[in-house]
């Protein structure tokens, strides 16, 4: 009885399937949670996770209901991923026996799945005034004036917020430093900025100089700002004009000071959505929403087609916005939204910062091969966008993107010249995101990889279930180099580690997603052994799962595409909100990836249904926007 109970227990685990009858809903599962599961807590989980006790900030005990679960349901999300991989209760603490185990998981992952709407927090989030972050500074007076130079290159750097991507509004700071920067700024696009976009409008007969003024600037402030303008707005800055011709300046003087004057102004360097008077949550206006997804997109402002659809009051019309996603992604512009969204999630951007190989050990890993790593995750997500691939190439795939360098790096067929292209693959190891060389090299350490660092990034970066924090003073790279000593190799001395009760658990889950990749060496070169000694790239997963290599342990975590899923929405919208997700975002993101899933997880799909949203597309009312203080 006890093996059937294990098999059927990891069979739930690895598929996330429960059965059909584990719960019948309504009273009976009032009744369960009051009867088997409130009992069961209090027995496994109430000595660590009380009130009194809150071990890792999660109190287990303030849910005495059934609805009280929908208070936070991210920490049930939690709760599920520890049960199904048997972190908790820890090992030194009384265990449920399996059938309670699996009556523990069922229920928990039933109420996931079948919330009580009506008992959901239905809010889009906190509004903070969105400054626009150097990359959005760069590219919208690139878009609104022409202008080649990259002045906020000069800025000092966006930090990583909530969500951990520096267009987070709530880190998007105004230090003094950068007020001086922006008037400077200002200064040389005006200097640079093409004449057909800054004098949109010239005297002629029929138009004297302060008409056309007026018709250059109004036309200015409406792209620069985003958004119809008021005459009374205008007129202010035409009082620039006129004061600078009867100071004996020219026209083109007069219109050059008004236009540094809108460079300057909250409603170009902030994105502002105006609030309203509402009872409860409100739609945006199409302005806003315009705005919304070109930043979302394309990391600078709406073009004409946008503000014309906006004009119209048709760009929130559910056909409408598919149709204009489409057509965004499918713009060189969107490249932007890779590199920018790609290389923050998957940590390549550390590739030009802090990822340094040691150069005796490593000479191969030259500037041009950390390009092209650099590069291959760039060009691959970007592909996935522009041609509607499945998000699980990802996990896996039989291509990627790569230079002359790179295929030499890869000993794939030779192919000439820098430019990145699409090569096939016939190795099964290399292809996804775990078989890319510059995620390979940054989670490794400068001499050796690191089973550790790499099974925490799966974890983080594409389970989503991030382990928690070491304990103090733990140091794995003590543990010297991956050749053999004393008669262990690197990985006996790393088991060797593990047997701490302290580390035990975490590293049960890490290490196995490590050891699959250890064919790669630390800077994602394919491998067989090590000294001589024959490479061991085989692992066990907690609920039982066996694997040799890359290729078998990708197949596992196919089998787990609905968490990879989740993940991967979960980070592209708090990169489209620019903020960290908040427990009402919840639903949300459960609703999101289950429709990305039921369309066969298109990458299309997913950044429509994450534009069609509610906190995407709706704001808190009565709450004006705050700026972000100048210090966090």
């Amino acid at each position: 009885m006890r093996l059937k109970l294990k098999r059927r227990f990891k069979l739930l685990l690895a598929a996330g399937i429960l059965p059909a009858a584990a719960f019948a809903w309504g009273d009976d599962a009032v009744s369960s949670f009051k009867q088997d599961i409130r009992p069961a807590l209090e027995k496994y989980c109430f000595d660590c996770h009380d009130s009194g006790g809150k071990k890792a900030g999660v109190d287990l005990e303030q849910f005495d209901s059934m609805d009280s679960l929908w208070r936070d349901p991210k920490l049930w999300e939690r709760v599920l991923v520890q049960l199904r991989e048997r972190v908790m209760p820890p090992a030194k603490k009384p265990q449920p026996a399996d059938e309670q185990r699996v009556k523990l998981a069922s229920w928990v992952a039933a109420t996931l799945d079948h919330p009580d709407e009506s008992k959901l927090p239905r809010d889009p989030g906190r509004t903070v005034i969105h400054r626009l972050s150097r990359l959005e500074y760069n590219n919208t007076v690139h878009d609104l004036l022409g202008v080649e130079i990259r002045p906020a290159d000069e800025f000092p750097p966006d930090g990583g917020g909530g969500g951990g991507f520096d267009n987070n509004a709530g880190t998007l700071f105004i230090p003094p430093i950068l007020m001086e920067k922006l008037l400077s700024a200002a200064d040389e696009i005006i200097r640079h900025a093409k004449p057909e976009r800054l004098f949109v409008s010239l005297p002629k007969e029929g138009v004297d100089e302060r008409t056309a003024a007026r018709q250059s600037l109004a036309d200015l402030a409406r792209r620069a700002f985003r958004r119809p303008v008021e005459a009374r707005e205008i007129d202010r800055l035409l009082g620039l004009y006129d004061a600078t011709r009867q100071r004996g300046g020219s026209h083109e003087d007069g219109v050059k000071l008004a236009a540094k004057a809108i460079l300057v102004s909250p409603y170009f360097l902030f994105r502002i959505e105006p609030d309203r008077d509402a009872s409860g949550p409100f739609q945006l206006g199409d302005f806003e929403l315009a705005s919304r997804l070109s930043y979302f997109l394309w990391s600078s402002m709406p073009d004409e087609e946008l503000f014309h659809i906006a004009g119209e009051g048709h760009l929130h019309e559910p056909q409408v916005l598919e149709t204009q996603v489409r057509r965004m992604l499918a713009d060189a512009k969107a490249h932007a939204f890779a590199e920018n969204f790609a290389t923050q999630w998957l940590r390549t951007k550390e590739l030009k910062t802090i990822v340094s190989p040691a150069p005796d050990k490593f000479p191969q890993y030259t500037p041009a091969l950390r390009d092209a790593f650099y590069a291959e995750s760039v060009e691959f997500f970007d592909h996935l966008l522009k041609e509607n691939r499945p998000i699980l190439d990802c996990l896996d795939c039989d291509y990627t993107y790569a230079n002359e360098t790179l295929a030499k790096f890869y000993s794939l067929p030779e192919i000439k010249g820098d430019e990145m292209r699409r090569v096939s693959l016939s190795d099964h190891n290399r292809g996804g995101l775990l078989g890319m060389g510059g995620i390979l090299s940054l989670t490794s350490y400068p001499r050796r990889t690191s089973p550790v660092l790499r099974g925490k990034w799966v974890m983080e970066e594409i389970l989503g279930t991030p382990p928690p924090p070491p304990p103090p003073m733990v140091n794995t790279e003590k543990l010297g180099s991956e050749h053999p000593q004393d008669g262990l190799t690197f990985r006996q001395r790393l088991e060797q580690h593990r047997q701490d009760p302290k580390c035990a658990g975490c590293h049960a889950r890490m290490d196995p997603l490590g050891f699959g990749l250890e064919n790669f060496s630390a800077i994602g070169g394919w491998r067989t052994d090590v000294s001589g000694a024959p490479l061991d790239a085989s692992g066990q997963m907690v609920t039982g799962e066996k694997f040799t290599g890359p290729a078998e342990m990708k197949r596992l975590l196919l089998d787990r595409k609905e968490e990879f899923t989740r993940n991967l929405t979960e980070k592209m919208l708090s990169y489209a909100l620019g903020r960290g997700l908040e427990s009402a975002d919840w639903w949300p993101v459960r609703q999101i990836a289950s429709r990305v899933a039921a369309d066969g997880y298109h990458a299309q799909t997913l950044v429509i249904e994450i534009v069609r949203s509610f906190p995407f597309q709706y704001r808190r009312p009565g709450a004006p926007q705050t700026v972000a203080s100048s210090t966090p």
